[in-house]
């Protein structure tokens, strides 16, 4: 019998990535992370979290995404199927969705801390297999979007173009992964 349970919340042993549990089989879980993903581990790689644990990244309302998950229909859908429109994740690098606050950090400081968690999230998308990325920036003076586009070309098998005005605005950069497998 399964130590975990649909809505428990849940963290990987040896990384931050958490989220809440919607579906266990024997060996395996399935959990949604609080940027909409949903991954799936090993039962023995997996810690449960107290019910009022908030380690989560994000500000997400799990309560809804477990609704949604559990009244979906099957539709049929052979197991191991893509399904054709993937959301992409998304990474707000607004600084005040970073820390708590901005007394006493200078630009440079603000830039460093930006860049930081862009690569960081990066790397955590490289690493799950995520194919497509929107990193917001913002318009500013353009410092920021500069920076991370250098911050990309170090990276090898990624395509970099402004995200959909039309959802984002002119503030924010797209970064699709074409390396081996994706295509």
């Amino acid at each position: 019998m399964s130590r975990f349970k649909a809505g428990d919340r849940v963290q990987l042993m040896d990384e931050l990535t958490s989220g809440i549990v919607v579906s266990v089989t024997a060996e395996n879980v399935k959990f949604r992370t609080p940027e909409g993903f949903v991954l799936e581990a090993e039962q023995g790689n997996l810690v449960l979290l107290p019910s009022d644990e908030s380690t989560f990244l994000g500000n997400s309302d799990f309560s809804a995404v477990l609704k949604e998950s559990d009244t979906k229909p099957s539709g049929g859908k052979k197991p191991g199927r893509r399904q054709k429109y993937v959301p992409p994740m998304e990474v707000d690098l607004h600084i005040e969705k970073l820390v708590p606050s901005v007394r006493g950090l200078n630009t440079i400081d603000i830039l460093n801390y930006q860049l930081d968690a862009a690569r960081g999230q990066l790397e955590f998308a490289l690493r799950k297999r995520i194919q497509r990325i929107v990193f917001i920036h913002g318009v500013g003076q353009g410092v920021l979007k500069q920076e991370l586009r250098t911050l990309f070309r170090r990276y090898e098998g990624l395509e970099v173009n402004d995200a959909d005005p039309r959802k984002y605005g002119m503030g924010a950069t797209e970064v699709y992964v074409t390396q081996l497998g994706f295509r």
